[in-house]
């Protein structure tokens, strides 16, 4: 399923122009057009999915796939030194563009520190309790 006012589906089927990466079937990698760091990326799913939730596992195992194999690239091409794949769901976690996408940041030695937080600290007992949350919800 695409989304007619969805820039994301546009971009992904061809209808806007975008710097392209790389094509398969369901999957356009384009340039980020507000890089991070120089090669930022997108991997963009030719559907319409608004956030990860709403994905079939196959169609997220390609995804992740594909963006592996494209920081890769990135590390041989660019000579990134690593990179990191985000990917937000929900205005609470950063996602400003509702249609599933990943961010494949490349990361270069001395550059400038990003995707970073400072940790917390929680208790066993705490640790306990927010484990059971999560596994009762499943």
């Amino acid at each position: 399923m695409r989304k007619d006012d969805c820039i994301f589906c546009k971009i992904a089927n061809g209808e806007i122009p975008s710097t392209e990466i790389c094509e398969n079937e369901g999957y356009r990698v384009i340039l980020d057009l507000g890089p991070a760091s120089k090669g930022h990326a997108l991997v963009l799913p030719k559907e319409h999915y608004d956030n990860i939730t709403e994905m079939p596992e196959q169609a997220i195992g390609e995804a992740f796939s594909l963006a592996g194999k494209v920081g890769k690239a990135m590390q041989h091409g660019l000579g990134a030194a690593g990179f990191n794949l985000v990917q937000n769901n929900g205005t609470a976690a950063g996602q400003t563009v509702f249609h599933f996408h990943i961010h494949i940041i490349p990361r270069y030695e001395n550059g400038p520190e990003m995707v970073a937080w400072t940790l917390g600290k929680a208790e066993p007992e705490e640790l306990k309790a927010t484990a059971e949350s999560i596994r009762k919800a499943l």
